[in-house]
């Protein structure tokens, strides 16, 4: 008998199989040449039944191959919306050694005309010296006018780069002004299962 039989049973769809290897004690974290375990290979085929009977039966959900990617980001990659919600909750009890998901970075181009409607808006080149004359009147940096692009980053700081933390000129964030980004800009990071259901659909 193959010792990858319960990849193989996944991989080609044979969900009776499947089972009944796993009811005899197939190995559950058994790996093929490129480190994938049968829990990955039916994330990313969207089989539910076979991902939920894989961890009920004690497969690790955190288990990677050389792509380091959990069945969850395989899931994700793949768009198959309810075994990404599924692996989720499962990811979310395990208590021990659980390994932290990387923050995701996010900005959002506005014209800055649009940003000054918020009624506490104040900007200056943070960590940058201020020409002469906008430092002695408090004007904008030069060269901002209503219709530049500027950048909204994930912890709500406004940037006139694309990159978090360069050229920013509004970092004063309170409550106020995270409601004006969500509520007046319609702001709002995408989280895992938002870009799960936008794979799924396109």
């Amino acid at each position: 008998m193959s010792d990858l039989q319960l990849i193989e049973a996944i991989k080609n769809g044979d969900g009776a199989k499947a089972e009944e290897l796993i009811k005899s004690g197939a190995d559950l974290n058994q790996q093929d040449e490129q480190g994938w375990t049968p829990l990955c290979f039916a994330a990313g085929k969207g089989d539910l039944k076979i991902v939920t009977f894989l961890v009920e039966n004690g497969a690790d959900v955190f288990k990677v191959g050389r792509d380091l990617r959990p069945p969850y980001m395989i899931a994700l990659a793949a768009g198959r919306v309810d075994v990404v919600k599924y692996l989720k909750e499962a990811e979310d009890k395990v208590t021990d050694g659980k390994p932290t998901r990387p923050e995701r970075k996010y900005c959002m181009a506005y014209y800055l005309g649009d940003l000054r409607k918020f009624p506490g808006w104040s900007e200056n080149e943070i960590g940058q010296k201020a020409n002469a004359s906008s430092a002695n009147n408090g004007d904008a940096p030069a060269g901002l006018a209503d219709n530049s692009i500027v950048y909204l980053h994930g912890d709500f700081t406004v940037t006139k780069s694309i990159w978090r933390n360069e050229q920013v000129i509004f970092n004063q964030v309170d409550d106020s002004w995270k409601k004006f980004c969500t509520e007046a800009l319609n702001f709002k990071v995408p989280d895992d299962l938002d870009l799960a259901v936008t794979a799924s659909v396109s």
